[in-house]
């Protein structure tokens, strides 16, 4: 898993609610068990016609996107049924943050296992920035995952929530697995002291 520290990045905004983990990557690429690939289709119903041809007025395929690493997202993002391969799809596209009001549970515990950062802040800053990028479509907002804080294009900074395993394996870009084999010494030594 890539490390988390401090990303800085344009962002693109997409201010749709209850966006579900069925849009977010649709059923029928849930064969897949290897991540890669799973960008070409995030969102796979909304950026393609039927022919595969790219929508040219959907977000994720406009010319001034390409290459940021943040989704502002509306209200409730990644709700519905509990795929992995959501956060895979957001990440294999290339974002390392998405920033919301409010993220249904298991998407959001499946993102940071995958080093995907959901970043919670409340209603007022979640409008402003959709205002800024409104006037200012490529302004940058900066996450700091050890301060817990994101600064907005006007300067404002804002603190956002995170449990502290989470914080801890992102900044270290390890997994769960990789958290517990970092003290397999310690394991060692305590199972060969009480034999």
């Amino acid at each position: 898993m890539a490390q988390f520290t401090t990303l800085t990045s344009r962002i693109v905004p997409l201010p749709v609610n209850d966006i579900d983990t069925d849009q977010i990557i649709p059923a029928r690429f849930l064969k897949a068990t290897d991540k890669s690939g799973m960008g070409d289709h995030l969102f796979a119903d909304w950026r393609y016609n039927a022919d595969g041809s790219p929508k040219s007025d959907f977000v994720l395929n406009k010319p001034e996107h390409q290459g940021a690493q943040i989704l502002l997202a509306g209200d409730n993002f990644g709700c519905g049924s509990s795929r992995e391969h959501a956060p895979w799809a957001l990440a294999g596209f290339g974002f390392r943050a998405v920033i919301s009001t409010s993220f249904a549970d298991i998407f959001r515990n499946n993102a940071l296992k995958n080093g995907l950062l959901p970043v919670v802040v409340d209603a007022e800053t979640h409008w402003l920035l959709f205002e800024v990028l409104e006037e200012i479509p490529h302004a940058e907002v900066t996450v700091d995952l050890a301060a817990q804080t994101v600064t907005l294009p006007t300067g404002q900074t804002v603190p956002f929530p995170i449990d502290g395993f989470s914080k801890t394996c992102l900044l270290k870009g390890t997994d769960e697995l990789g958290y517990l084999l970092s003290f397999e010494k310690q394991i060692a030594e305590y199972e060969a002291s009480h034999c």
